[in-house]
């Protein structure tokens, strides 16, 4: 009998390699519209059974012209990394493994891999050494299980059971964030049942960072239990909210401070950077995102708890079938949203141990440099404005034709349609401005110049 596997897989592997191979030159834009893609993809439920090889092989070939080269390196959308090939690699050993995550039985050695890796990103970013690590799909929900374990200790000092009781009767929680503080923690307020429009929101300077002095206002105007969402790294800016100061605030208060900090929490590694993160450590929780900087595949985010007491309870289930871990055995659900997940530990291990510290800080150092690159070409150029302090990976630009007109929308559907680089759009202070952001490992002097240079030719069409 044939090997079902053997063709497939190598089928797979030249299908990927081929993708890879073509990212140093490919346009980063798709070349196919949204309607191509559905009548090359619809269609009647199949009748009967298909051939593996061909279905699959087919299947690529249909979708290969609506992918979007963001593993490559002049993707600069949504603070998006690549893929280490090592991490490609240990990534496609989870899925041949098919481990679960949820139990210790279930996979005995994930559960050691998840404590040695998350004792090492706690020692790696200076965080409390006692505290719980849960590996979770992104930011958002690394946002969602931080408020759920925050929610939970907030109420319990106030004498409340949230767990076993709910919120209805409870003492009213208040959540204060900053005006420009991500859509997660909006989305993550909402899902645990704390609302969207309740978040008492605290001014912020020109960059998006937290002013010390409002949030005073802010706790001095919230008695009951409260909960501080602060900000490493602002998702179009990058600037750093002033923790030191809000974490004194905060504790003063008797209140529980969460970090995000997807991609900004990286810069406590780095000597030259982590002046920016200056007091992180005294928050009771903090999130980030491994499909970032670290360059993982999807998806990859990662929650850390000063309390895991309070994480345990939050997120653990418990029934008859369900056999838990003894003694010091991890089990994996005590610590994420999901039961059923996939051991996506692996590749942020091999990546942690592949570069270490040293490696970790050289890219994280390179992406700030070649941001300020980015930064200085485009400054150059007739009709742009950097709006920003370039102090880690963001690049925030506007373009003003002649007229005193905000060309930025035409500059940017310009740039993503001629494939060259791709850079997504976003409000600030009111009106459009493009946002660049430089995570990729791969990205180079020579991509950055090409991408300026893309950028500049499309200004230029609209400002002159």
């Amino acid at each position: 009998m044939a090997d079902p596997y053997d063709a497939l897989l190598r089928l797979a592997h030249g299908r990927a390699k081929a993708f890879l191979d073509s990212l140093p030159t490919r346009p980063v834009s798709p070349r196919v519209a949204f309607g191509d893609l559905l009548r090359e993809l619809d269609g009647p439920v199949p009748d009967g059974p298909a051939d593996p090889l061909e279905a699959l092989d087919s299947l690529a070939a249909r979708l290969e012209p609506g992918l979007v080269a963001s593993p490559g390196p002049r993707y600069f959308g949504f603070v998006t990394g690549g893929s280490y090939p090592q991490a490609l690699a240990a990534d496609w050993l989870v899925s041949a493994w098919d481990q679960n995550c949820a139990l210790y039985v279930m996979s005995p050695a994930m559960a050691a891999l998840e404590v040695c890796t998350g004792r090492w990103i706690i020692e790696l970013l200076g965080l409390p050494p006692d505290s719980s690590v849960g590996f979770v799909t992104g930011a958002h929900a690394a946002n969602v299980t931080a408020l759920a374990a925050a929610r939970h200790e907030v109420l319990r000092r106030a004498q409340w059971d949230v767990e076993a009781l709910g919120l209805q009767g409870a003492p009213q929680v208040t959540v204060i964030a900053g005006e420009e503080a991500h859509s997660s923690i909006t989305a993550a307020c909402r899902l645990i049942g704390l609302g969207s429009r309740t978040i008492l929101r605290v001014a912020t300077d020109s960059h998006g960072r937290m002013r010390p002095n409002a949030l005073e206002w802010a706790l001095t105007a919230s008695p009951g239990p409260t909960i501080v969402c602060a900000q490493a790294g602002n998702v179009d800016t990058g600037a750093c909210d002033p923790l030191t100061e809000i974490a004194e605030l905060v504790h003063e208060r008797g209140a529980w401070l969460h970090v995000d900090g997807a991609f900004g929490l990286w810069a406590a590694l780095s000597p030259r950077r982590r002046h920016l993160v200056a007091g992180v450590e005294a928050a009771d929780s903090w999130t980030t995102d491994a499909h970032k900087w670290l360059n993982v595949p999807y998806d990859s985010g990662i929650v850390v708890v000063r309390h895991p007491a309070a994480h345990r309870a939050s997120m653990s289930q418990t029934a008859a079938y369900l056999i838990p871990g003894e003694g010091d055995q991890r089990d994996g659900s005590d610590w994420a949203l999901e039961a059923s997940r996939r051991a996506r530990v692996v590749p942020v291990y091999v990546v942690l141990r592949t570069l270490g510290r040293a490696g970790i800080i050289e890219v994280v150092e390179r992406c700030c440099e070649l941001a300020k690159r980015m930064a200085e070409r485009l400054q150059a150029a007739p009709g742009a404005q950097v709006l920003n302090d370039v102090v880690l990976n963001q690049v925030l630009v506007r373009f003003m034709n002649q007229s005193g007109e905000n060309v930025t929308p035409a500059v940017i559907a310009a740039v993503q349609a001629g494939g060259a680089c791709w850079c997504g759009g976003t409000q600030w202070a009111g009106e459009a401005a493009m946002r660049i952001s430089v995570s990729n490992w791969r990205t180079s002097e020579a991509d950055i110049d090409r991408s300026a240079d893309a950028i500049a030719a499309a200004i230029h069409a609209f400002t002159t």
